[in-house]
């Protein structure tokens, strides 16, 4: 039990309890486990088999299996079976009485929080890691890479000087006995009691013992620093930075509570933040060529990596990547600029898709247009724009970013065109649906001006938000094009897999998960006039409008969160074990809990599928 939700959370002594008072019953397939509105008395875990639960009218609610629990809301509920349950194998059901469920519920908050919150298993496990995560914020001792080298306060500068040459070390440690009991003492590896009392750097060795003509036998006690600037381990980077700025001094002590374990250099805190987004983003503009932007990609990828490491949610990574992305194309466009002159009308260049949304990942294409002024002549400026678009495709290509296989790039004529065409187009794709249009309207009604004329693509937003919302057929049409790629979930509790060729027996988290998901929140938030372009920030309009039953929009909001977390991070193991990332998982190489994560979030997409069809019906003719 204790590889699944919510027992993987208990400790051993809860684990113990519950076996020695748990009961096994064993059911047929085709047979009724529990009844509506009979008495319950036990939670139910099934250790085997697999059961379909029902709602009262006799809809079929959910498919569970191995691992999964039921009861649990008729017990929390006049202790009457809610949803009737009936076995669809031969399945073994462990029985744990309602005596040990309620102290559960009473002193265990994460047990009791998965019992009782709608999407339990889901939301929980999302909120946990975004609670451990301290989001943002990566860790003093991430940067350490060596234990600190140590010295009795009372021993020389020469012996110092020594220990720091042998040790090949920049610093070295101070440090005086202390009484057991003393509350500044830690206990050394001797098992004697010590306390931190200075450092010795070697600028310490230059300017306050060679220049100021000290004996190498003088005692370190007597040059030591007035004042010891320290942090500890679980204080982030950023605090450790602060506090060298502030005190002007270049090497750091980390303590985890008393105990030295390492030193931290500036040269430390600047090696780690060139693997950040945002240094990232400053060394993109001091570029001068495409060459100089493609080295960077090394220094992309470590950036993302890191901030899977770091915990970072899907939003902050997208957001990121995204950032990066966008910063290439300015840094692009502006190296065309000074080699082609000035654009010869006003023009926007526009990012869609991922870009546009911001939830890029590691693993991305490029999606872009041209907006030109209604001044544009073709014959006389085309040439100009086309050398652009050209220009900044290459570059991307050249720094990992593919070209469109579907050719929506600016280098595509099409996707070259004056404001007004563009509005043209977007009023026959709403006006005038087909599966063509539709796939367009997909990929091109998340938009976002990169560099230019800014107002450009906020007027075609204006146009999306205003028409989309008041065309039922539009909607409708959109919401089955929403259907077509469904979540990998088989009859039974199985996983449906890829039969590509390429990637067969896996599952493409893209393609059956997160694009979906996006799918279906786009068409929420069009009916609804937002004007958002992130996934969570049209959630919050939908909630705002209040056009879902309560919390279905934090069951997708949970749901899409979790199936990127997982992509994600497959991507950055991909890179940590040098092989090219992509959108494909294997099941039996995600953990347990992970997997049942997995089919409760794409359960909520299956859902939000059903109910599509429901909200926005074909009109009648």
């Amino acid at each position: 039990m204790r590889h699944y939700p919510p027992f993987d959370r208990l400790d051993r002594k809860w684990l113990d309890q519950i076996a020695a008072r748990t009961d096994v019953a064993y059911y047929r397939e085709g047979s009724m486990i529990q009844e509506y509105g009979e008495p319950i008395d036990t939670l139910r875990y099934i250790r085997s088999g697999a059961v379909e639960v029902y709602r009262h009218n006799g809809e079929l609610y959910n498919r569970i299996g191995e691992g999964d629990i039921f009861g649990h809301t008729g017990l929390l509920h006049n202790r009457r079976v809610r949803f009737p349950v009936r076995a669809i194998e031969d399945t073994l059901i462990y029985l744990i009485p309602v005596e040990v469920f309620d102290r559960l519920c009473e002193e265990d908050d994460q047990f009791a929080d998965f019992v009782e919150l709608s999407g339990p298993r889901l939301q929980s496990t999302v909120e946990q890691n975004e609670r451990e995560n301290d989001l943002m914020v990566s860790r003093v001792r991430r940067l350490l890479t060596r234990a600190p080298v140590n010295i009795e306060e009372n021993a020389s500068v020469h012996e110092a000087a020594r220990l720091m040459t042998e040790q090949q070390v920049s610093s070295i440690l101070l440090l005086a006995r202390a009484e057991e009991g003393d509350e500044r003492a830690f206990v050394g590896e001797d098992h004697g009691h010590w306390h931190l009392t200075g450092i010795l750097t070697d600028q310490d060795l230059r300017g306050r013992i060679l220049a100021a003509g000290l004996s190498g036998e003088t005692p370190l006690s007597e040059i030591m620093h007035d004042r010891l600037i320290t942090i500890q381990s679980d204080e982030s980077v950023y605090e450790a930075m602060l506090a060298m700025l502030r005190n002007n001094v270049h090497h750091l002590p980390v303590l985890h509570r008393r105990r030295p374990v390492g030193v931290v250099h500036l040269s430390d805190i600047v090696r780690y933040e060139t693997h950040s987004s945002m240094y990232l983003v400053s060394n993109i503009f001091s570029q001068g060529s495409v060459k100089g932007l493609a080295r960077l990609m090394p220094d992309v990828r470590a950036a993302f990596v890191r901030l899977v490491d770091d915990g970072a949610t899907s939003q902050m990574i997208g957001q990121a990547m995204s950032s990066i992305g966008r910063s290439l194309i300015r840094r692009l466009i502006e190296l065309a600029e000074a080699e082609l002159g000035p654009p010869p009308v006003p023009y926007c260049f526009m990012v869609n898709g991922s870009m546009a949304r911001n939830d890029q990942t590691i693993a991305t294409d490029q999606d872009n247009a041209l907006i030109l002024d209604d001044s544009f002549d073709p014959e006389q400026h085309d040439a100009w724009f086309a050398a652009l678009a050209k220009r900044v495709s290459d570059g991307l290509h050249a720094c990992g970013y593919p070209y469109c296989s579907g050719g929506i790039m600016g280098t595509n004529q099409k996707w070259r065109q004056p404001l007004s065409v563009w509005r043209r187009y977007f009023e026959e794709w709403i006006d005038k649906p087909d599966p063509e249009k539709l796939l367009h309207s997909s990929i091109f009604f998340d938009l976002e001006a990169v560099h230019g004329e800014e107002c450009f693509v906020e007027q075609l937003q204006d146009l999306i938000a205003q028409r989309a919302s008041q065309s039922p057929l539009f909607l409708a049409a959109l919401a089955r094009n929403a259907l077509n790629r469904t979540p990998p979930l088989g009859f039974f509790r199985t996983f449906v897999m890829e039969k590509d060729g390429q990637h067969n027996n896996s599952i493409n988290l893209k393609r059956r998960g997160t694009a979906p998901l996006v799918d279906v929140i786009r068409v929420h938030a069009l009916a609804v006039g937002s004007r958002s372009q992130t996934s969570f920030d049209r959630l919050d309009d939908i909630v705002q409008a209040n056009s879902l039953p309560a919390g279905q929009a934090d069951k997708l909001r949970y749901a899409l969160e979790f199936i990127s977390m997982v992509r994600i991070r497959h991507q950055a193991h991909d890179l940590k074990h040098h092989h090219a990332p992509d959108n494909n998982i294997e099941p039996e190489n995600v953990s347990d809990g992970e997997r049942h994560n997995l089919k409760d979030a794409f359960h909520v997409l299956s859902n939000a599928q059903k109910f599509l069809r429901f909200r926005y019906p074909m009109p009648s003719r």
